[in-house]
């Protein structure tokens, strides 16, 4: 299989390595055309084990391609900015993203400060996704389009960064990897987890820090109580399982928390809809303060079309067909077409 890539000018990139096969084939497929690379990996969280087998494999890679590669720590920086308000959001009885916090702040802010530090012209990471004209884009490979990831990285970022596989689908990237003996391993080892740092599930973390076994009240929409819950860090809204119901005879679905009383509000499945919310500190790549468009409120919901207005950095939306299991803490993410417009964080 032939792996062909457009040779434009040569530019000096820093790669983002995080020992997948992903940002692997991106380092492959710049040096290949021509680029003067370098790799990066990035110590994020205090897994020894797991530091320690990636960056096996990046100095592999490194090594094949002839490559310098660095070791940049900045666990500080992700715990102030990524880990511990990811620990807060669910303390506040929110339901956080952070993976889009960390491309914000980590891999689209404190790596591109390191590859200008480099004196680099550019950062490639192997996500799926484009930026075109100053815009986030959608991969070509809807099934890994990553867009909704990338949707609160700052405005003035983009042209610093390129994504080699925005224009590839996952399948041949992989095949790819695998016709190269060296690269082999890439192409059959286990997919990452979407958190670097959960290992199982977020409860475990959060136990860490936070007490969070205080069994407690559910309550209907009518404010009774109805049945039992064991502690309302458990629940993300639209859950249906892990309390009781006295004398339910339908599914029931957690609908809202609250950390003060520590109680859990259900109802049925039509009591989660929402024609409307709020999201604050937005994000935006286009100046108009009203416009129509689509909107993502989790990362593999559909789009649906609604009307934004902005005002004082908060955009109001209104949706032209009614949503379920809408979350605070969440990213709203808005499109026109397969381009990424703005973001903001949902707050009610």
């Amino acid at each position: 299989m032939k792996f062909t890539t457009k040779r434009n000018k040569m530019s000096k990139i820093l790669v983002a390595m995080s020992g997948g096969v992903d940002s692997t084939v991106t380092a492959y497929k710049l040096k290949e055309a021509g680029h003067d690379i370098q790799g990066v990996y990035m110590r994020l969280h205090n897994d020894e084990k797991s530091h320690e087998e990636n960056i096996r494999k990046v100095k592999k890679v490194s090594e094949f391609l002839g490559i310098q590669y660095h070791v940049l720590d900045i666990r500080d920086r992700f715990n102030e900015f990524v880990y511990m308000p990811f620990v807060k959001k669910y303390e506040q009885g929110m339901t956080p993203n952070p993976c889009a916090l960390c491309n914000r702040n980590i891999k689209f802010g404190a790596l591109i400060d390191f590859a200008k530090e480099l004196g680099m012209d550019k950062l490639a990471t192997g996500h799926y996704v484009q930026v075109v004209d100053g815009f986030i884009k959608e991969a070509v490979d809807k099934s890994k389009d990553q867009s909704y990831f990338l949707a609160n990285v700052k405005k003035e970022n983009l042209d610093f960064v390129t994504f080699p596989l925005g224009e590839m689908y996952k399948e041949d990237v992989k095949k790819f990897a695998s016709t190269i003996s060296v690269l082999e391993e890439f192409a059959t080892q286990k997919e990452s987890s979407e958190i670097c740092f959960v290992d199982t599930t977020y409860i475990d973390v959060l136990k860490k820090h936070i007490d969070t076994q205080k069994p407690g009240h559910v309550l209907n929409t009518k404010g009774e109580v109805v049945g039992e819950h064991k502690g309302y860090m458990h629940y993300t809204i639209g859950k249906r399982k892990g309390f009781s119901v006295k004398g339910a005879l339908s599914p029931h679905y957690v609908i809202s928390t609250n950390p003060k009383t520590n109680e859990i509000v259900v109802g049925e499945k039509q009591d989660l809809e929402t024609q409307c919310f709020v999201a604050e500190d937005t994000n935006m790549f286009i100046t108009e303060t009203e416009f129509e468009c689509s909107v993502k409120i989790r990362y593999r919901s559909p789009k649906s079309p609604c009307h934004v207005t902005i005002r004082d950095n908060k955009a109001e939306v209104s949706l032209k067909e009614p949503l379920q299991a809408l979350a605070a803490g969440q990213m709203a993410v808005f499109y026109d077409g397969a381009r990424v417009i703005g973001s903001a964080w949902i707050v009610k």
